[in-house]
């Protein structure tokens, strides 16, 4: 038996995600393998190479790979499909697109967000949002899974592993690249963050937003918003923590201004600590929550931010 892992990297380095993923194959039984599909991706690839657990990585380095489309990754990992018995990738926005199309081609049940490996034809995944837990069991050839990287440790990185390139699969598409519009900052990358300020519909605008990205500033966290404040033009899509949005799992996570409704919780419960603000004292958000304060957010984040300081 062997398991195909699909990276999710930046043709610079592996994302984070990528580790817990490897950690979720390991379970699985059998060798691990790393596919690292990209444009002038030597380094990921040897990066990859030096996760603990993994046998082997396979390096598709070509010009088709350079923006991870779906299309072009989803006919390089069908073409490898043969050889293993499970393929499995991060459960985020690269995954959800590609993942699918190659479920759909090898005719198999794909089983999306992964949180705990029972065996290796058996899993956990959350469903109503998180609400129940359902153990599933796949009989499919080739096993198609993606992983919700906040159910499993990052992987060490202690191997040394072979890096193999192999041959770049060409695949004709009608959708074609165009450009793209990246955010840039300086904070930590939301889904790998220890530390999470959040937002919700009681920060009332973005420019208020700016007293948490102070308080996130000098904890060294990322700033999170709920579906509420991002729907209501306060903050960017890519803030978004919840259901429809990020998964986050940080040792911290503070939410300001956020009653607590069922499709954010999913996004965020499983942090290690949840600190919650709100002025509403029957909040769903205090259900969750360690530690709670019922005050006006305009008062009470302010505070904090000079206690800090």
């Amino acid at each position: 038996m062997a398991v195909l892992v699909i990276a999710e990297h930046d043709n610079a380095a592996l994302k984070s995600a990528t580790y817990n993923t490897v950690t979720a194959a390991l379970q699985l039984g059998g060798d691990v393998h790393v596919l690292v599909a990209g444009n002038a991706c030597a380094g990921v690839a040897a990066e990859a190479a030096t996760i603990s657990g993994v046998a082997r990585v396979l390096q598709a380095d070509g010009a088709v790979h350079a923006q991870g489309e779906p299309e072009s990754l989803a006919a390089q990992v069908l073409e490898l499909s043969r050889g293993y018995t499970h393929l499995v990738t991060p459960a985020n926005a690269l995954g959800k697109s590609f993942m699918p199309r190659v479920a759909a081609l090898l005719d198999s049940s794909q089983i999306s967000d992964v949180i705990a490996v029972v065996s290796s034809d058996t899993f956990v995944q959350p469903i109503y949002a998180g609400n129940a837990l359902a153990t599933v069991q796949c009989a499919d050839p080739v096993v198609v899974l993606t992983v919700r990287s906040t159910g499993f440790d990052a992987a060490e990185k202690n191997g040394q592993a072979p890096v193999e390139s192999i041959a770049v699969v060409a695949t004709s598409t009608r959708s074609q690249f165009i450009s793209q519009q990246l955010t840039r900052s300086d904070r930590p990358e939301l889904t790998a963050a220890s530390i999470v300020i959040s937002g919700g519909r009681g920060m009332g605008s973005g420019e208020n937003f700016k007293m948490l990205e102070t308080l996130a500033d000098q904890l060294g966290g990322a700033v999170g918003a709920s579906r509420a404040a991002v729907d209501a033009g306060f903050m960017p899509n890519e803030y978004q923590v919840g259901q429809t949005g990020k998964i986050v799992a940080p040792q911290l996570y503070v939410a300001v201004g956020i009653s607590g409704a069922i499709q954010h919780l999913a996004g965020m419960k499983d942090s290690k600590v949840i600190v919650a603000i709100n002025k509403d004292a029957d909040a769903p958000i205090f259900q969750v929550a360690d530690y709670g304060l019922v005050a006006d957010l305009f008062e009470a984040v302010p505070e904090l931010t000079s206690a800090l300081a």
